[in-house]
């Protein structure tokens, strides 16, 4: 490796990915997927040196093991139980479940096979790999550093003075840091200033690893990939329901507990059906990832104050409820929705690029999405254009059509 490791933890991914683990491992351990790696950019190319050092970087992490600190950290949060973490005490990435090379458009293709189980683990670590790599060795790494700090601490700044008031927010940009001192200097400084901040407060952040080294809270439930692969990856089940079987496998596994449910893996209007009176107690909140969130968030307001009017019970109270927003924020957009939201229900944030990587330079924008379960194509369809990522077009086609079959059938 020409540069120093990148990941040097097995806690250093997302929060999440242990939650829907240890659904997997309770509930889907036989399940397979298939991941593949996409840069949405039109305009970036992986050098051939790239590519090679994000090889050798990926081949270190598969050395990796947890510590016995680690798990015990693990085991020390709720609703993880002792059974999954003594699968994490013996699991280890395999290296022969990922195949990298240079047959893509933007010069680099990676493909993660094997269980559920495990390829879910590759996402984040791969996707924090190659941002790094790319920045250190396409840029002045130095350079991009310094002005990454001086923006740092005007974004401190502007929670201090009032410009912007945010209340919760939480860091959530591992996968597209810049680099690991990065991500970690953004959870130091905006976590040590909350004393400081009129009306905002920086709660923890996604990556467990700097969670646990500065006693933050690790923040995170469940990703796009749990809903796909519960709802598409049976052939015996319609994936118009794909909310409903994921609804019903979440809270089989955590009941009320560890509850924001992600609600447009296949479109928000699904979700509404879904999430029922009962579910809308389990679950303690919803989080917007794509669409205007305005509008997401008047809709899943009046969808509580339905069944709060109906039930008067304080449970399904909007005003009980989370609405946690994690699509492309600043502190702007952030501040906006802050204020309008605020008289109707708990607020969140989850920001991630522009906390972990925000330069003067035009940042990656990277994924990597579970594309086969079960040696079958599944789809996201989100609120937004372009977000949609599916090998098989006449899945996608097939997919719209139970959804809008179910939407024209179902009250």
């Amino acid at each position: 490796m020409k540069l120093k490791p990148i990941i040097n933890s097995l806690l250093e991914t997302d929060l999440y990915k242990f939650s829907m683990g240890q659904a997997i491992y309770h509930q889907y351990p036989s399940y397979k997927t298939t991941w593949t790696f996409k840069c949405r950019n039109s305009d970036i190319v992986f050098t051939r040196d790239m590519i090679d050092e994000i090889r050798e970087q990926i081949v270190h992490y598969c050395t990796l093991r947890f510590k016995k600190e680690e798990l015990k950290y693990l085991l020390s949060i709720d609703w993880l139980h002792e059974d999954y973490i003594d699968h994490l005490q013996i699991w280890t990435p395999r290296f022969e479940d990922i195949v990298i090379s240079d047959n893509a458009d933007c010069g680099l293709s990676i493909e993660a096979s094997g269980t559920w189980l495990n390829t879910s683990m590759y996402e984040i670590p791969i996707l924090a790999i190659v941002n790094e790599v790319y920045f250190r060795m396409a840029y002045d790494y130095d350079d991009l550093f310094e002005q990454y700090k001086r923006k740092l601490e005007e974004k401190r700044d502007w929670l201090v003075n009032g410009t912007y008031n945010i209340g919760l927010f939480s860091e959530f940009g591992l996968r597209r840091r810049l680099s690991a001192e990065a991500q970690e200097l953004a959870v130091k400084t905006l976590c040590a200033a909350n004393g400081q901040y009129k009306d905002s407060k920086c709660v923890g952040t996604s990556n467990v690893y700097l969670a646990m080294k500065y006693n933050v809270t690790p923040v995170g439930t469940m990703a796009h990939e749990f809903v796909m692969c519960v709802g598409q990856g049976d052939p015996m089940y319609n994936p118009a329901y794909s909310n409903k079987l994921a609804m019903e496998a979440w809270t089989k596994e955590y009941g009320v507990l560890n509850g924001t449910y992600l609600t447009d893996t296949i479109g928000d209007e699904t979700a509404h059906l879904d999430m029922g009176y009962t579910y809308s107690i389990c679950f303690s909140g919803v989080r917007h990832d794509s669409g205007d969130p305005y509008k997401w968030g008047d809709a899943w307001v009046e969808h509580f104050q339905k069944f709060y009017e109906k039930y008067h019970d304080e449970r399904v109270n909007p005003k009980t409820k989370t609405l946690l927003f994690s699509d492309s924020l600043d502190f702007e957009r952030a501040s906006g929705l802050y204020k309008y939201f605020k008289p109707k229900a708990k607020v969140a944030f989850g920001i991630g690029t522009y906390i972990a990587n925000d330069t003067d330079v035009p940042s990656l924008n990277i994924v990597m999405k579970v594309t086969e379960c079960n040696n079958r194509p599944v789809a996201k369809l989100s609120n937004a254009v372009g977000k949609t990522m599916c090998k098989d077009g006449e899945y996608v086609e097939y997919l719209k059509k139970t959804i809008e079959w179910r939407l024209s059938h179902d009250e």
